[in-house]
């Protein structure tokens, strides 16, 4: 299915996602509108490696940012594995890859429309709605 979110659409694989389309949708326009920071949805993960990125991507909280050595070193698994499972996160937005980020400041990629464009608005509404200062204030452009 897909969800439309600041100017873009991200694609999220319904069938790894136990609860109805209609209660994906909420969810995500409360999140949109700043009413919602977790997902409260049940995501089967895969197993091996990427089911444990996935994982780790979870716990990664609204409004903060980790890099994917950081994620790397927590699994102790390969940059490569982090950044592949990554970009095949079947529930972008709901599993928060988008805030995983490279150790140069760098974004990386994203999956969703518009890519590392849709990347960078995520943290930055993130940003703004925790009352933080702007990952992207320390990111390049």
């Amino acid at each position: 299915m897909n969800v439309a979110i600041f100017e873009s659409t991200i694609e999220i694989d319904e069938s790894v996602i136990a609860e109805s389309p209609a209660n994906i949708r909420e969810q995500v326009r409360e999140y949109e509108r700043g009413d919602r920071r977790e997902f409260d949805l049940t995501v089967s993960l895969s197993t091996g490696t990427t089911g444990a990125v996935m994982a780790a991507l979870s716990d990664v909280p609204y409004g903060e940012t980790r890099t994917y050595g950081a994620v790397t070193d927590r699994l102790d698994t390969a940059p490569v594995a982090v950044g592949q499972a990554c970009a095949n996160n079947p529930v972008p937005l709901v599993v928060p890859c988008h805030r995983v980020v490279g150790s140069d400041g760098g974004l990386g990629g994203y999956s969703a429309a518009n890519g590392v464009a849709t990347k960078r608005r995520l943290l930055d509404f993130e940003a703004r709605e925790r009352g933080s200062k702007s990952v992207q204030s320390r990111l390049p452009m």
